[in-house]
């Protein structure tokens, strides 16, 4: 069983900065491979970022691709995305989810924490 909470979202500005994170629970966070939704209203569900287990390789979004970064943090059993440069098309809620298998499943899911751009 795992828990996800993220958290980090709020109100910002067109061009500014914000750093989600997702606290996990378990004993065995540095076995898992997690992956960054957002969803905003009227829109289909979006796969931000993605980081594997063993090696931290990385996959990004074409929309978000050299603007955010994820990191994991085995030790605090955190995941974290690095949001730079954000746009109005940033926002919505972001949810951290576990991988089951490939990239194709997920089995557990945070509640979401909301992110809002202004201008």
């Amino acid at each position: 069983e795992v828990q996800l909470v993220e958290s980090g979202g709020r109100l910002a500005q067109a061009g500014g900065s914000l750093r989600l994170s997702c606290s996990a629970s378990g004993s065995r966070f540095a076995d898992y491979a997690f992956r960054w939704f957002r969803q905003a209203p009227g829109k289909e569900r979006e796969g931000v970022s993605c980081i594997n287990s063993s090696d931290d390789t990385t996959y990004y979004a074409e929309s978000v691709k050299g603007r955010f970064i994820i990191s994991r943090d085995d030790a605090k059993n955190t995941l974290h995305l690095q949001m730079n440069s954000l746009k109005s098309g940033d926002s919505a809620v972001y949810y951290c989810a576990k991988v089951l298998s490939g990239w194709d499943s997920y089995d557990y899911w945070g509640q979401g924490t909301q992110v809002t751009v202004s201008s």
